[in-house]
């Protein structure tokens, strides 16, 4: 007999299966009772929450020779050939594949038909955000006004997307995650009807980690069937990629301890083990969030007593607001390394960050103790940060660029670079009464610095007695005080100077920027600079070196 997956074999076949949708389950069964089945249905919810599970059983029970309650018998001529898939009259399209026009097309000229054998001719749209445009317009007429065998049951993860005119021709469901417990709950049925062996504590791990999807959780059930022996915590979490609590309560007390050597040789145990990044950093701000509820006085039940033991250990040294700041911190980085190809590197100076930041982001008070009793200079401090912040911009504007990282398939690794460039426009000037300046760039001094450190000394002089402002989101403005004379004009328009100016702002703004020139003093713009008529007195050509 061929084999069946979990998810398959146990789907619902009745409204009273159906698990954690009690709401949307009473409503569609009084509708069906009472003979007040709608037209048009909208179901909504994240993925394997029972959309598409309630969808075949309301078309079955609007067809069944024998309702019980609402409920379809599952037993009649219609109800097993719905079940077998030989029902014609039950049609299920997934708009991901099928979303033209000519396919919405078909549907409306089917619907003038009456039904083989069923009462209604029923049309279940999976993912119907997928349908283009012109395909909405062709359901519209046919969705507001169906022929009396027909109904529509439209289901999405993304309502959002649809049309506001398709939104208001269907009866909306929105069907809830699936809570931990009933899942669970479910868990028993099909362990105890499949045979399975497994623990108390890797069935609870189980529905953790499904997040609310009761298909996911079946099938990390199914993978750990695999194994051979009793189904465990370890095994699960050995098949899932999830790092042993071990190595999450290493990190997460390192970086309470301010100690980053063992912080990054936590981390890089996990990535010699072949584990997930991502997953691991999904663990410890877990970890961490359940270290600020256990402070907060609630029970934890997921962890063993030694478990426990650790996470009392690690509370008494933490401090509400450091275990915030630090969940705050690591979820901004999770949302940031979705979209990285560096994904170790954003995480490892996060957790430096994160080991450098809690001796001096408590308090002004706390600070100026700190520098006095240890001699600590402040000034080291707001350039370690200073460094710190500029690397976490170049990481981004890095990511975020559009030039290539070279591959080293087949390649000398030795010649491999990455590089990233940041659109250098043409240096325009504007006077100062034309441009609306905006918040000042607050590291626009070490900027100026960092220049005169490198050796671009024409250039730190002439932006010595400068600042910079937002223009917009993409534009940045110099303002020159005194002035911007034709010299410095000179010297500020060569491409390689524009180019090292819109780099550090870019650098420093954490994304791509553009740099545009504001003269404030038209009387000192416009007079003669005294070297520029030395020059033309000389009558030699003079090149200016930088």
């Amino acid at each position: 007999m061929e084999y069946t997956a979990l998810y398959r074999k146990f789907r619902p076949t009745k409204f009273s299966e159906v698990v954690g949708q009690e709401h949307i389950v009473k409503t569609i069964k009084n509708e069906i009772i009472n003979d007040r089945v709608g037209h048009a249905y909208l179901f909504n919810a994240g993925r394997a929450t029972g959309k598409t599970s309630c969808a075949k059983i309301l078309a079955r029970a609007i067809n069944c020779l024998n309702p019980q309650n609402g409920e379809p018998c599952n037993e009649c001529e219609i109800c097993r050939a719905a079940i077998e898939g030989s029902l014609t009259d039950i049609v299920e399209m997934d708009a991901a594949s099928n979303n033209s026009v000519e396919d919405i097309r078909a549907i409306r000229d089917e619907v003038n038909f009456l039904p083989t054998l069923a009462k209604y001719r029923v049309y279940i749209i999976d993912e119907v955000h997928m349908l283009s445009i012109g395909a909405f317009n062709a359901l519209l007429k046919t969705l507001e006004e169906p022929p009396a065998h027909v109904k529509f049951i439209l289901a999405t993860t993304e309502p959002q997307k649809l049309p506001a005119t398709i939104l208001s021709r269907c009866q909306r469901f929105d069907f809830k995650k699936i809570s931990a417990e009933n899942i669970e709950k479910r868990l028993n049925f099909v362990c105890e009807e499949s045979k399975i062996d497994i623990t108390e504590g890797a069935k609870k791990l189980i529905s953790i980690l499904a997040e609310g999807a009761l298909r996911d959780a079946l099938s990390i059930l199914e993978r750990c069937m695999q194994e051979e022996g009793q189904i465990t915590e370890e095994v699960v979490k050995e098949l899932v990629g999830i790092p042993k609590t071990e190595s999450v309560n290493k990190l997460t007390k390192s970086i309470i301890e301010k100690n980053t050597e063992d912080a990054l040789n936590a981390i890089n145990e996990v990535v010699n083990e072949g584990k997930d990044i991502s997953n691991y950093l999904w663990e410890v701000i877990k970890y961490v969030k359940d270290i600020l509820i256990y402070k907060s006085n609630t029970k934890l039940e997921i962890y063993s007593e030694k478990e426990l033991e650790e996470i009392k250990a690690i509370a008494d040294k933490a401090k509400k607001e450091q275990l915030i700041k630090i969940i705050y911190e690591l979820s901004n980085l999770q949302n940031d390394m979705k979209w990285s190809s560096q994904k170790l590197i954003m995480f490892q100076v996060t957790i430096i960050k994160l080991c450098n930041m809690q001796d001096y982001k408590i308090s002004e008070e706390s600070q100026a103790n700190t520098s006095a009793n240890e001699g600590i200079n402040q000034t080291q401090i707001n350039d370690l940060m200073y460094k710190i912040n500029r690397l976490e911009k170049q990481i981004t504007i890095m990511q975020n660029s559009q030039a290539k990282v070279i591959n080293n398939f087949g390649k000398n690794v030795e010649n491999t670079e990455t590089k990233f460039d940041i659109p250098v426009p043409k240096a325009e000037v504007k006077k100062s009464n034309s441009i609306k300046l905006g918040n000042a760039v607050e590291g626009w001094p070490k900027i100026v610095d960092n220049l005169k450190n490198e050796g671009k000394i024409s250039l730190y002089t002439n932006l010595l007695n400068s600042t910079a402002n937002e223009i917009n989101d993409m534009t940045v403005g110099i303002k020159f005080e005194r002035g911007l004379t034709p010299f410095g004009k000179t010297i500020l328009e060569r491409p390689e100077n524009m180019s090292e100016i819109t780099k550090q702002v870019s650098m420093e703004m954490g994304k791509p920027m553009r740099v545009v020139l504001i003269d404030n003093n038209d009387e000192i713009a416009k007079s003669k600079d005294t070297f520029t008529d030395l020059t033309k007195g000389l009558d030699i050509p003079i090149n200016i070196i930088d």
